[in-house]
């Protein structure tokens, strides 16, 4: 079994507008072989709590808008270190990235496919690293 159409959709809305609010390192796994409960996991993560805030907003804005999908569960908002959005089908992790390092989801979720995203989701991340190199050289 693999992530459906309509889990990928999300996927790709999701990321999207994690890019357009600058998140770092945007992933997404396909974890329908694992888990009965969800089909993908979207990560990203920020450098402050108002940008994670920003994100998580962004994110649900974007899915009501062009996919027509509220969140059925939202947890850790208050502290906004790490926000996690259930859709179901598709389950958001919006990460501080102290805390994104300390707990390695992607450790856990190795062994599962990753969903290709499009180039432009991470390009900002990509941009700021040729910045960063080839200042120190």
């Amino acid at each position: 079994m693999t992530a459906s159409d309509r889990a990928a959709q999300l996927v790709r809305v999701a990321a999207e507008a994690a890019g357009d609010k600058l998140a770092d390192d945007i992933l997404a796994y396909d974890v329908s072989e694992q888990l009965v409960i969800t089909d993908a996991f979207v990560l990203c993560s920020a450098s402050n709590d108002r940008q994670v805030r920003a994100i998580v907003d962004e994110i649900e804005k974007r899915l009501r808008e062009e996919a027509g999908a509220k969140p059925i569960r939202r947890e850790g908002e208050r502290e906004g270190r790490w926000v996690l959005l259930d859709y179901a089908d598709v389950i958001v992790h919006v990460q501080h990235e102290e805390d994104r390092l300390f707990y390695a989801l992607e450790r856990l979720w190795k062994d599962c496919p990753l969903l290709e995203l499009p180039e432009s989701v991470n390009a900002h991340s990509a941009q700021r690293s040729r910045k960063v190199g080839s200042a120190s050289e």
